[in-house]
C-alpha cells in the first residue's frame, strides 16, 4: 500500500472484501436444483455468459432465472433458484463493519462491486441487518455493476467513480481481492490494497486513527 497524498476517499470491493463468500456452497446448490456445468460461468472474481449479463443490468431477474433454467437438467422454481444463487454470499465479521463506523468519520467511504440484485437486496441486506445497519448507513455512496452498466476490470468503472464522485485517483486507496481489478486501478494512479479471499481489515486500524502515511 504505497500512498503518496493524503486519502480522502477509501473505495472497497464487496464479495471477498466486506462479506464473506461461499462459491463452493453456491455451485453445490445450483447443482442441486439440476443446474449442469455451472461452475464455467463462476468464480470469485468476475463472472461469465448470462451471470455477466446479469451483472451488468443487461438482463433482469426474470430473464437470469429463464437462461438459469435453460442449463438445468429439471424445471426449478423461482424460490430454490433464488436460494441456490444467494449461498454464494455469507456473512459480515463484525470487526469489518466496526472498522467502517470508524473510517467513516475521517473518510468518504465507497463501494465498488460487480454483482446483481439478488445479492444486494437479499444477500446483503440480510447481513447488513444481522449488525442493525444497512449498506446506506456504512458508505457514503454505492456503485453497483447492474445499475451503472460496467463492470471491473474495465477502466470506464472506474472512470465514472471518478467522475460521479469528483475524486481524483491519487487520493483514493481502492482495496479488492482480484489482481486484474487491482492493476487497472493502479495504472489509473490509484493507491490499492490486494486482499485475500476474508481476510482481516487491520492494516486500515492505522487510517481509522488518523494516519494515512
Amino acid at each position: 500500500m504505497n500512498i503518496q497524498v493524503p486519502l480522502t476517499t477509501l473505495i472497497f470491493d464487496f464479495g471477498g472484501v466486506i462479506i464473506n463468500l461461499d462459491l463452493p456452497l453456491c455451485i453445490s446448490r445450483l447443482k442441486s436444483i439440476g443446474a449442469v456445468d455451472v461452475e464455467k460461468y463462476l468464480s470469485n472474481f468476475g463472472q461469465s455468459g448470462f451471470f455477466l449479463q446479469w451483472e451488468k443490468g443487461e438482463i433482469g431477474l426474470d430473464e437470469f432465472r429463464r437462461q438459469l433454467r435453460s442449463v438445468c437438467s429439471g424445471n426449478p422454481s423461482d424460490e430454490a433458484i433464488d436460494t441456490a444463487w444467494m449461498a454464494f454470499l455469507q456473512d459480515i465479521p463484525a470487526e469489518k463493519i466496526a472498522l467502517l463506523r470508524n473510517l467513516r468519520s475521517r473518510y468518504r467511504i465507497l463501494m465498488l462491486s460487480n454483482t446483481n440484485p439478488l445479492h444486494i437486496e437479499q444477500s446483503a441486506r440480510i447481513a447488513f441487518e444481522a449488525h442493525g445497519t444497512t449498506m446506506n448507513q456504512l458508505f457514503d455512496k454505492c456503485y453497483l455493476s447492474y445499475e451503472i452498466g460496467l463492470t471491473k476490470p474495465d477502466k470506464a468503472i472506474f472512470e465514472y467513480l471518478l467522475a460521479d464522485a469528483g475524486v481524483q485517483p491519487g487520493e483514493c486507496l481502492f482495496i479488492d481481492d482480484g489482481q486484474k481489478n487491482i492493476d487497472t486501478a493502479a495504472a489509473m494512479g490509484f493507491a490499492t490494497r490486494l486482499v485475500k479471499q476474508g481476510e482481516s481489515l487491520d492494516f486500515l486500524s492505522d487510517l481509522s486513527h488518523g494516519n494515512n502515511r
